[in-house]
């Protein structure tokens, strides 16, 4: 499993107390980039991730991981409580949600219900986000995005082949409660479309005319 929290104190605590109980803990990194880099190539299989990371929301270093196609259950730390916060979380692709300070034994529980569940993975995008640049990549070339763009490009990612609904990408791009109008969001993709035209990826989102937009 790995460990995505940059309080050292509490990630250490964290990662021997896990271990302890019989975690495999792979990785124990402060930030989204060192996580990503340290399981390129070799995902872990269970993951807790700080949302308030010192290089990039953690929701948005979840979903970059859910853009690789890798579906590994995840557990969202946070010292955020509110109900807008939780459903972002979630929205993500969160698995579980635990809000600081916490108990100990209430950690372990939560995550142990998570590797019994499991998740299928997917196989990996060819390309590549970028959660602390906003960015993405195909091969050496790099194309940075909004934070709404890559949040976009990341939620058709995490469904190759899948129509993603319109409000769906709505509610992964934009805060909670967010009044965003169709043309908005159109535009935000033809926006899209015209940096992915840099990697040579342009056609890869496609549109289904009345719900929504599909990436290949």
């Amino acid at each position: 499993m790995a460990i995505v929290e940059d309080d050292v104190q509490l990630r250490t605590l964290v990662s021997r107390g896990l271990a302890e109980e019989g975690f495999d803990v792979r990785v124990s990194v402060p930030t989204g980039e060192k996580f990503l880099r340290a399981i390129e190539g070799d995902p872990p299989d269970l993951l807790v991730v700080d949302i308030g990371l010192p290089d990039a929301d953690g929701r948005d270093v979840l979903m970059a991981l859910r853009a690789r196609g890798v579906g590994v259950p995840a557990l969202l730390l946070t010292a955020r409580s509110s109900l807008p916060d939780l459903l972002s979380g979630f929205r993500a692709g969160a698995d579980d949600y635990l809000v600081k300070p916490f108990a100990f034994a209430e950690l372990v529980v939560r995550l142990g219900a998570l590797a019994r569940r499991g998740a299928p993975r997917r196989p990996a995008q060819g390309l590549r986000l970028d959660p602390a640049r906003h960015a993405v990549a195909e091969g050496d070339l790099v194309v940075e995005l909004t934070p709404t763009e890559f949040r976009l490009l990341a939620a058709l990612a995490a469904r190759p082949g899948v129509v993603v609904r319109r409000r769906a990408l709505v509610a992964a791009a934009w805060p909670d409660g967010a009044i965003v109008h169709d043309n908005t969001l159109d535009a935000y993709l033809t926006r899209l479309r015209r940096k992915l035209d840099r990697l040579g990826k342009a056609d890869v989102i496609s549109t289904v005319r009345g719900v929504g937009y599909r990436m290949a």
